[in-house]
């Protein structure tokens, strides 16, 4: 959907005549049933005057083509301006223009294409203007038909027309350099390089055509998309399927395919434990999927798991988009009614109600998944879930499945493939911090490496260790010290502090924590853990889990103050003291279940109370 399109002519006597950001209103009114705030107004008559000038020159055809507000199929993403035409060989082009207000921004070490600006009445983190113009293209590229069988160039810009480049600039920093190859930043004082970029792709006009034909290209992944993935997934031993996992999968693939031919919307609940395979799944449904043409995306709350496999799959494919494939479970308030194929949701349980940074947007983040798919998969194991703002249940899930008239089909996930496969050991675990009664009293010939040690340094050791031998080692612990806000990108500071012994919560400046080289020299959280696996953890538990008197008892007071998963526990004291500690007890445990059960092969343990300390000795 196209807000506004016409011509280099008749958009020049728009804005000449003042009249362009009337157009842009009375169109968005038309076509999306919404009113435009004066903001967003005031912003379009600002960039469209400030383009009009750009487009000033002789030499750039009256008929070239030109689009505003292009809305991606299938997507909630729009593109703010598009020029097209042909170029000297009369090949079809486009060029892509994304237009930015800012006056300044800041880089952010180690974060791959996100800058820090002030935006939407707030200094926020948010993507490189050349990443979202470049990114854009890119979605466009690999899956819109049109563009791929008449090979229509996308070429994208960014131009910030209000911002002053100083000396050495963060909007031109070296990590954003990859990004700035594929779509240039142009700013205040470079129209006529932005000029004589448009003029190198569009010589010729052709009256908009080409635009149009993007418009209404069907909507299909490309070949290059296709390989991408599948090569990922091809030939590496992590996302080898064996027993049940196999079995699910192929009814998944069953199912999805049947919601493509029958239009029908289908909601797949697949229930699994730690070590099951659930995201082993799901990323091959992801490869095989994409393959055979469907429009499929792999959503997860938690950014590790995603960073860590958009990661492995940039490896394979140099400059690939596979960024689309991979989204946060927030992505998809505006997304039209079964606008995907197929939605993947990994960590189902880590699902929120509202989304956006201020927890602000949307209304319910199964809702909105279920909505914008034909096909919606939620990989789930209810035990995991670790914050107040986590609704991720089966009984949820169902009842908004039925809400959009939706078929619901459950599986489960059994075999357990992470800690040696023992089955045991997860049973061991929920008996002795008494999640639930299990038959598993000792660990006793379980072919498990699971120790208590009597020190932190004896911790730390023994994973320095482990992680010479293939990187694959890291340590972990509680949410019960404080993040210290400055030195969050300096290992020097430490925020973990037990005696002697100092190191730091994992550095802000990663998404890639888990498989980063230097990490085991920092203390990763549930957050940069979930949904990822190790062969050896070390976990360090803090004061909020104790033993006394026979009992493992949990206190909430120790977490951390910076601990954004219990926001509200206060307030819910007051109103309900009762369910209040009955709520906190299920999100520590869980808590330390989940850092438990991130090892395949061993986990070592730390108690900060000592009396947990022996009961847990006595225990194995």
């Amino acid at each position: 959907m196209i807000i506004y399109n016409g011509t280099k002519l008749s958009f020049t006597e728009s804005v000449i005549d003042q009249r362009i950001a009337d157009i842009l209103n009375e169109a968005v009114y038309e076509k999306m049933h919404r009113h435009t705030s004066q903001s967003e107004l005031e912003s379009w008559k600002n960039s469209m005057n400030y383009m009009q000038m750009v487009l000033s020159d002789t030499e750039i055809p009256e008929d070239a083509g030109v689009a505003i507000e292009y809305n991606i199929p299938q997507t909630s993403k729009r593109v703010d301006f598009i020029i097209s035409g042909f170029n000297q060989a009369e090949k079809e082009n486009v060029v892509i223009v994304e237009l930015k207000q800012w006056t300044n921004l800041e880089a952010i070490a180690g974060m791959d294409g996100l800058v820090e600006t002030f935006t939407g009445h707030a200094k926020r983190q948010v993507v490189h203007p050349s990443y979202q113009a470049w990114s854009y293209a890119s979605l466009i590229k690999d899956y819109n038909d049109s563009v791929q069988k008449d090979a229509i160039t996308l070429s994208p810009c960014a131009y910030l027309h209000n911002y002053e480049v100083k000396e050495e600039d963060p909007l031109y920093a070296s990590q954003y350099e990859t990004y700035l190859e594929e779509a240039p930043a142009f700013t205040k004082h470079d129209m006529r390089k932005l000029r004589e970029f448009i003029k190198k792709y569009i010589v010729i006009g052709d009256n908009g055509h080409t635009i149009y034909k993007i418009d209404n290209g069907k909507i299909k992944p490309s070949k290059s998309l296709q390989d991408a993935i599948a090569s990922m997934v091809k030939g590496n031993e992590e996302f080898i399927m064996v027993d049940d996992q196999k079995v699910v999968y192929e009814r998944i693939k069953e199912v999805s395919n049947q919601c493509k031919r029958d239009d029908k919307k289908r909601v797949v609940i697949v229930k699994g434990g730690p070590g099951t395979g659930k995201t082993v799944v799901a990323i091959n449904l992801l490869a095989k999927l994409t393959n055979e043409g469907q429009f499929v995306q792999y959503a997860s709350k938690n950014s590790a798991p995603r960073s860590v496999y958009l990661k492995k799959l940039k490896g394979v494919i140099k400059k690939s988009s596979v960024d689309n494939l991979f989204k946060g479970t927030g992505s998809y308030i505006d997304v039209p009614r079964s606008a995907m194929d197929t939605v993947l949701v990994d960590e189902a349980h880590r699902l929120n109600a509202k989304s956006g940074m201020f927890q602000n947007l949307g209304e319910n983040q199964i809702k909105e998944i279920i909505h914008a798919s034909k096909c919606s998969v939620f990989f789930i194991d209810e035990e995991q879930r670790v914050t107040l703002k986590d609704i991720g249940s089966i009984e949820e899930i169902k009842h908004w499945a039925n809400k959009e008239h939706a078929e619901v089909i459950e599986e489960e996930l059994l075999s357990q493939f992470r800690c040696n496969g023992s089955d045991g050991y997860l049973a061991w675990i929920d008996h002795t911090l008494e999640i639930r009664d299990t038959a598993n009293f000792t660990m006793a010939q379980m072919d498990y490496d699971i120790q208590v040690l009597d020190t932190p340094e004896e911790l730390r050791d023994k994973i320095f260790m482990r992680n010479k031998e293939r990187n694959k080692a890291r340590l972990l612990a509680g949410y019960c010290w404080d993040w210290i806000t400055e030195g969050k990108n300096n290992p020097n500071i430490y925020d973990i502090q037990i005696g002697d012994f100092k190191m730091s919560w994992n550095l802000g400046n990663t998404s890639t924590w888990a498989i980063d080289e230097e990490s085991v020299n920092e203390i990763g959280c549930i957050h940069t853990c979930q949904g990822l696996e190790f062969d050896y953890v070390g976990v360090i538990i803090g004061e909020d889990l104790i033993y006394r008197d026979g009992n493992v008892l949990t206190d909430v007071t120790k977490r951390a103050s910076t601990d954004q998963s219990i926001k509200g526990i206060k307030k819910m004291m007051k109103e309900n003291p009762e369910h209040a500690k009955k709520v906190a007890d299920e999100l520590i445990k869980n808590t330390y279940r989940t850092l438990m059960t991130r090892g395949m092969k061993g986990c070592y343990v730390y108690c900060c109370d000592k009396e947990l300390s022996n009961y847990l000795k006595k225990c194995l």
